[in-house]
């Protein structure tokens, strides 16, 4: 009896079902509907330069599923904030290196490789003269970003080089900065 608790007990690497997440994989590849998700996220304004997002859900293959999240947005006071909260740019960047961790930690995870930490950094600069609308020639964002991981676990620096690159071709944050994303708006005023 023993034994068979053993055999149906999740495979758990980095914190990771693995059997979850390989089911995963074998259910869109099966059935290319369970690949659509949706987001969406409303942001209010709280006063000055302070914002409110809130999330409520998403779909995955058709199904809503509920969430309910906030997160808090401000601008520092050299910037006419009230440094209540990381800024939008903090936010994005922040986005950014969570998604590529869930990239790393999946990818070890599913080659066995047990993670002992990971850090990514990341940073940009950011001239004010193109946000504040001072010279029109100067980019209102960022031109590049340069991020640095530091890894450490059981695999070799072959198999990390290649989860790296894996997460590179995978990451959906990365992508959406790494290439153009068409925003499509609708003004509507009350």
């Amino acid at each position: 009896m023993g034994t068979d608790a053993q055999i149906n007990e999740p495979k758990i690497v980095n914190g990771l079902n693995v059997d979850d997440l390989l089911s995963l994989i074998g259910s869109v590849k099966e059935d290319v509907s369970r690949a659509a998700t949706s987001w969406r996220v409303a942001t209010t304004w709280q006063g000055q330069t302070r914002t409110r997002a809130e999330v409520q859900g998403y779909s995955i293959g058709g199904q809503h599923v509920s969430r309910g999240f906030t997160i808090d947005i401000d601008e520092p006071f050299e910037l006419g904030g009230s440094n209540v909260c990381a800024n939008p740019q903090e936010h994005l960047i922040a986005a950014l290196n969570a998604c590529m961790t869930v990239g790393f930690v999946a990818q070890c995870a599913i080659r066995g490789i047990t993670l002992e930490s990971l850090e990514i950094e990341t940073e940009g600069e950011i001239d004010l003269r193109g946000f504040l609308g001072i010279d029109p020639r100067v980019a209102n964002g960022y031109e590049s970003l340069r991020y640095t991981v530091r890894i450490k676990g059981d695999g070799t620096r072959q198999q990390f080089a290649e989860i790296h690159d894996a997460v590179t071709a995978t990451s959906p944050n990365y992508y959406n900065l790494a290439n153009i994303v068409i925003l499509k708006s609708t003004l509507v005023v009350e």
